[in-house]
């Protein structure tokens, strides 16, 4: 399940759910005809879901197709993306050169969409082709391009949606650029882990999606090292959320925890959420930080990643907090534990970090490196440990690295708040919602729930009246199907009863 306000602009992972809403609000197979606006669909699974910002109209991303929707959730565009004829084993793709695998019938999965609005167009990224993108006109998903005949086209072949993320920055007078972190099912010699693209003009442009810089020692990308995939084999970084705030992109990322990990296969698997930073104006990545990070109730661990959403305080929360209003928040949501990435356990909790925080443990870190103080830490990247080189430099908030002491990994976890432990139906997502200076945050669960957690401080935080005042809408998204719920009175209704088609 995900959550997604209507004047925010994110793309999302679906496989769950997205929804919008208070209280617990079960949605049971078999329950009657929804009152809510509907689309549906019955032969595809649904997998993203992205809102434009001043028009409201809503594209999302399914297996094989990409539809255009009205605010109102009126289908108004069809495009097809697939199936193709194709065979992950061929490189390049079959589109471009003879292949010697045999080619089958195979579903084109999307797995990022994201609105482009310098651009006028949609960037629709799928898992067949090696992971190609189309360009898609917002008008009328009429495709402006497909570049697939270079090696930086292809992002990554794996079809397992909500493993991908991308930030797109509108560089004013500039070159715009795609930051994208992706699974590589092991194919470091083909596809980075994490880069920097060209966003150009021209969809057509051999240039396109070219990484930002590149000469013979260095560019835009991090690739996953192949002696770390030879002791790890299914060694790889999931990258489930990511957002810009002011000069640098970060990333929430499940990956492998080699350290916790026997190299024996056979072993245990046990897995570590990181919070990635990057500063947007460098392209030689040397700004590359990462920090565990989760959050701990009762002495208990919860590691593994379902879930983020970034926002600003409302009035209440920023005075309770100590902070700006104009500060960046950021909500989590964590399943207990570092095992079972893919079935994650039930036991969850929902956690608030503030991104000054966040940014003073990465300075404070980068500080103590520099100072000669410690090593570089990043096992899975250097695979040896290098130490910290002392430099007279002077780190403020603003730092983005050298060609030494980097990349950098810290080595205690960043810790959240805990707001609220679900132990029955384990949250998979988050969204909050500003009302009148109070901060109400919604959690939903795979079993198909929403939480309203509205109690953030001392006092209740009261939801918005049905009194004609409609704040916001959401979209209940289902593997077949989108709804649109008005959110004011939602926070009237006790229990709402939709038709899951499809299942979760």
């Amino acid at each position: 399940m995900r959550l997604l306000w209507l004047k925010h602009h994110f793309s999302v992972n679906i496989w769950t759910l997205l929804l919008l809403g208070s209280t617990w609000l079960p949605l049971a197979e078999g329950s009657p005809k929804s009152p809510f606006r509907t689309f549906s669909v019955t032969d595809w699974s649904l997998t993203h879901l992205v809102v434009h910002n001043k028009t409201g109209e809503v594209y999302v991303g399914a297996v094989n197709r990409i539809y255009k929707l009205s605010n109102n959730l009126t289908l108004l565009r069809t495009h097809v993306t697939g199936p193709v004829e194709d065979n992950e084993k061929c490189y390049p793709p079959p589109s471009v050169q003879s292949c010697p695998h045999g080619l089958v019938t195979t579903n084109n999965v999307n797995k990022l969409l994201l609105v482009d609005y310098s651009g006028n167009r949609l960037i629709a990224c799928g898992s067949a082709s090696q992971g190609i993108c189309q360009f898609l006109r917002l008008d009328d998903l009429f495709k402006l391009g497909e570049p697939h005949h270079r090696k930086e086209h292809y992002l990554s072949s794996v079809n397992e949606s909500g493993t991908m993320s991308g930030v797109i920055i509108e560089v004013l007078n500039g070159q715009n650029k795609l930051f994208i972190g992706t699974p590589i099912d092991g194919k470091s010699e083909y596809f980075p882990t994490l880069s920097s693209r060209k966003l150009m003009a021209n969809e057509e442009n051999a240039e396109m999606f070219g990484f930002v810089y590149q000469d013979e020692f260095v560019s835009s990308q991090l690739k996953i090292p192949s002696d770390t995939l030879s002791k790890f084999p299914t060694f790889d970084i999931y990258y489930i959320y990511s957002f810009s705030s002011e000069q640098f992109v970060y990333y929430l990322t499940l990956q492998l925890d080699t350290q916790l990990t026997s190299p024996d296969s056979t072993g245990e698997q046990f897995f570590t959420s990181k919070i990635v930073r990057l500063c947007v104006d460098d392209p030689k990545f040397y700004s590359y930080v990462e920090f565990p990070i989760g959050c701990v109730q009762d002495g208990i661990e919860y590691r593994l990643i379902q879930d983020a959403y970034l926002t600003k305080p409302g009035k209440a929360l920023a005075k309770y907090l100590g902070i700006s209003e104009r500060e960046d928040i950021l909500f989590t949501i964590f399943s207990q534990g570092q095992k079972n990435r893919v079935k994650p356990p039930k036991e969850s909790v929902l956690c608030l970090f503030t991104l000054k925080k966040i940014k003073d443990k990465i300075k404070e870190r980068i500080q103590s490196c520099y100072r000669g103080e410690g090593k570089l830490s990043l096992p899975w990247l250097l695979n040896k440990e290098l130490g910290c080189i002392n430099s007279p430099l002077q780190i403020d908030d603003n730092f983005c690295g050298q060609d030494f002491n980097q990349p950098l990994g810290g080595t205690v976890t960043i810790e959240g708040t805990p707001l609220f432990v679900d132990k029955e139906d384990g949250m998979t997502s988050v969204a909050a919602y500003d009302y009148r200076g109070q901060t109400v945050v919604f959690a939903g669960t795979r079993s198909g729930k929403i939480k309203k957690v509205g109690e953030l401080l001392p006092h209740r935080v009261e939801c918005p009246r049905a009194d004609g005042e409609m704040c916001a809408f959401g979209f209940v998204v289902f593997r077949c199907r989108v709804e649109c719920i008005p959110i004011a009175p939602l926070c009237q209704m006790g229990v709402l009863n939709l038709c899951l088609m499809g299942g979760l």
